[in-house]
């Protein structure tokens, strides 16, 4: 499986962005996605997931009322709507996906075997 990322950019805080995250091979009912971002001189950490199928999803607290994630099975890509952008947004935002996930583990990083290249947000104040 390889992810494109794409959508970010730079916006004002308040403004909104539309990340989308394009698979290629073979996405499994039993794959989950996820995306991730990394602020520099921190860790990755997890954003937002979804399953392939059913739709189910897991946020973190940071964008939980402010962000959603959402799929288009057929054209295999998983999109992150986000509101009200905050400077603390301001990331690299990868999206990653793998098989066989189970749902207390949407969040963690190394449950993903499968990385996109990582698009930027930067939003200013």
């Amino acid at each position: 499986v390889q992810l494109q990322a794409s959508g970010g950019g730079l916006v004002q805080a308040g403004d909104s962005l539309r990340l989308s995250c394009a698979a290629s091979g073979s996405i499994y009912n039993s794959y989950a996605m996820g995306w991730f971002r990394q602020a520099p001189g921190k860790e990755r950490e997890f954003v937002a997931a979804i399953r392939w199928s059913g739709g189910t999803t897991s946020y973190a607290d940071s964008a939980k009322g402010r962000f959603t994630i959402s799929r288009d099975k057929a054209k295999k890509t998983v999109y992150l709507q986000m509101n009200s952008l905050k400077p603390e947004d301001t990331a690299v935002y990868y999206c990653a996906a793998d098989f066989a996930i189970i749902q207390s583990t949407m969040g963690t990083r190394s449950a993903y075997k499968y990385w996109g290249q990582g698009t930027l947000v930067t939003v200013s104040s």
